[in-house]
C-alpha cells in the first residue's frame, strides 16, 4: 500500500483560531472530503507522521481524526499497520442496507400515525431540497437533507432504542451511503420514492410509509451493487484487451461521482461471470 503525500496544510492553517469546530473535527473533514473527492482510493494508507508535518501539528489530533473517521467507516485502522481507507464490497452494501431496511422501515411505520401536519410540511420542504441539491450533483448537501428526512421519522417513532441502534448502524456507514448516492441517477431516484414516503405520510398510511421506506433502502443497495459489478467487469474487459489490470472508479467527485481512481473491490462470491 502506497503512501500519502498529496495533503496540503491550508485546509486547516488558513481556518481562524477562533473556528468554533475542533482541530480534530477540521482535520476529519478535510481527510473526509479527500476520501470522497477521490483523492484517497480503498486501500490507501494514511500516514501519520506526514499529516502532522503537513499540517504542522501534534500527532494526538490526528489519531482522534482517523478514530472517528473509523467509527463512520471510512477508515480501516490495524494494530501496528495504521489506518488504511475502507474497501466496500456488494456484501457489505447488501447487508448494511438490508438491516438499515427493515429497522428504518419499521421506525417510519411506528412514526407514521404521530406525525404532526407540520412534520409532513418538513419532509416535502427537505424532498425539495433534495431535489434542487440532486440537480446540482451536490452530494454532500443531499446527504445531509437526507439524514434530516429519516430523523423525523425515528424521532417520532417513539421507540428510543431502535432509534439509537439507527443511529449506531448508519453513523458507521457514512461511507457506503454516500458512495450509493454518489451513483448515477441514484438522488434522482431517491427524490421520487421520498415523494412517496411524503404521500403515505400525509395520508398516515403507516404500513406504506414503512414499505417504501424498506423499498428505498433497497434500491440503494441495488444501485451500488450494480455500480461496483459494472466496474469489475469494465476491469476484465480492459485486463482482456491490454493484459493488464487497469483500476476502474466508483468514487464521489466534489460535486458528485468521478471516474479515474482505483475502484471498490469485491468479494470473489459476488463477482459476475
Amino acid at each position: 500500500m502506497k503512501k500519502v503525500g498529496f495533503l496540503r496544510p491550508s485546509p486547516l492553517t488558513k481556518m481562524s483560531r477562533n473556528e468554533p469546530r475542533t482541530l480534530r473535527e477540521r482535520i476529519a473533514e478535510s481527510l473526509r472530503e479527500s476520501i470522497i473527492r477521490g483523492l484517497l482510493g480503498p486501500g490507501e494508507r494514511i500516514a501519520e507522521p506526514e499529516l502532522a508535518q503537513a499540517f504542522g501539528i501534534s500527532r494526538t489530533p490526528i489519531r482522534e481524526a482517523l478514530r472517528q473517521l473509523e467509527s463512520e467507516g471510512f477508515l480501516t485502522v490495524r494494530p501496528h499497520r495504521g489506518a488504511i481507507v475502507s474497501p466496500i464490497t456488494p456484501t457489505d452494501v447488501r447487508e448494511f442496507y438490508a438491516v438499515k431496511g427493515l429497522l428504518e422501515g419499521d421506525a417510519a411505520r411506528l412514526a407514521a400515525p404521530h406525525l404532526r401536519p407540520r412534520d409532513v410540511a418538513r419532509l416535502a420542504d427537505l424532498n425539495s431540497l433534495m431535489g434542487e441539491a440532486a440537480r446540482r450533483n451536490d452530494v454532500k448537501e443531499f446527504f445531509d437533507l437526507d439524514n434530516q428526512f429519516h430523523e423525523i421519522f425515528h424521532r417520532a417513532c417513539g421507540n428510543e432504542k431502535l432509534r439509537s441502534l439507527i443511529h449506531s448502524l448508519v453513523q458507521h456507514y457514512v461511507h457506503v451511503r454516500i458512495a450509493a448516492m454518489s451513483v448515477p441517477g441514484r438522488m434522482q431516484s431517491s427524490v421520487k420514492q421520498h415523494q412517496e414516503i411524503v404521500k403515505a405520510a400525509k395520508a398516515k398510511d403507516a404500513e406504506r410509509v414503512g414499505q417504501v421506506m424498506r423499498g428505498n433502502a433497497e434500491q440503494g443497495a441495488e444501485s451500488l451493487v450494480r455500480q461496483l459489478r459494472e466496474g469489475n467487469a469494465g476491469k476484465g474487459s480492459e485486463e482482456r484487451r491490454t493484459g493488464n489490470a487497469r483500476p476502474v472508479t466508483l468514487q464521489a467527485g466534489p460535486r458528485g461521482p468521478r471516474r479515474g481512481a482505483p475502484e471498490y473491490p469485491t468479494d470473489p462470491q459476488d463477482q459476475t461471470a
